[in-house]
This record gives structure tokens, sequence and C-alpha cells, in this order.
């Protein structure tokens, strides 16, 4: 293993990108023991999503790498919502696409990663950055100073 470098996500890398991203998604399904559904075409779905909010800069990412191989990748979206008290600008961070590589865990990658997405929120004018955290991520983001909502719910359509 060489050094571990950092750099923000190109056009070029979303193949691999997403394939991590599915990865992931993938490993968060399976350890609440259920399956993945195989009716979706996610790989058509991201494509489409990052190319179009990479164009626009309303998603941001930053990868780790060892040499040229992908170890590493993080995700920030940019909404805005109207403002409200604490938040005042009314933009948002919506942190996804939190992934190493199982071989490269527990070397504070994640933590350098998280740390380079949320500045590109502070940059961008957010208020607050939001997440839904996988069980494996909940120790991260507490340490770096997330906190739960307990008011915070979904409604699936």
């Amino acid at each position: 293993m060489s050094e571990i470098l950092y750099r923000k996500l190109t056009e070029a890398d979303l193949e691999t990108f997403i394939n991590m991203r599915i990865t992931q998604l993938t490993e968060e399904y399976e350890v609440e023991g259920k399956r993945p559904p195989e009716d979706v075409d996610l790989k058509t779905a991201l494509e489409d999503f990052y190319h179009r909010h990479m164009a626009d800069g309303t998603f941001v990412s930053w990868l780790a790498l060892d040499g040229d191989k992908i170890i590493g990748t993080s995700g920030m979206s940019f909404v805005e919502k109207p403002p409200y008290f604490s938040c005042p600008t009314g933009r948002l961070g919506l942190l996804s696409s939190m992934f190493t590589d199982p071989n490269y865990r527990r070397m504070g990658i994640a933590k350098e990663l998280l740390h380079r997405v949320v500045e590109e929120a502070r940059s961008y004018g957010c208020g607050a950055v939001w997440i839904t955290a996988s069980n494996m991520g909940v120790k991260l983001y507490t340490a770096y100073g997330f906190v739960h909502n307990g008011n915070f719910m979904a409604y699936k359509l």
C-alpha cells in the first residue's frame, strides 16, 4: 500500500464510482438481512443523477486512492428548502456514497473523506448536513459531531 491520496470525482471515474455505490447499497441491505430488489436498474438511474448534478454543481465527491485504485468514496448533494431558524440559508447538504473498500477500513480514510465533503457543503453555504446513516456509519458520524434528529420521518411514494 502506498500513500493514500485524495481528489475530487471526475466524469472519468463515474463507472467505478457507481459500481462502488451499488456495492455499498447492497452491503447495507445485506447487513439488514434483506436482498436488494432485482427489478431496479440502479446503474442507469445513478449515471443520470451524477451526470446532471455534477454538471450543475449540486453534487460533489471526494475520492481516496491507493495508487490508481479508488478505495474510498464520499458524496454531497446540495438542495435548498425554505429558510428556517436553524438554517437561514435554506441550503442543505445531503451526505451519501460514504464507502471504504473493506481492506482499507479503520485507517481514517472515511473520516478524511467526510471532512472534505462537509467543507464543500460549508463552502456552498449550507447551514446543515443531513444523512441517513447505516449502522456501520453511526460511530463515524457521531464522533464527527452529527446528532440524531428524533423528529425526522420519511414517507415512501
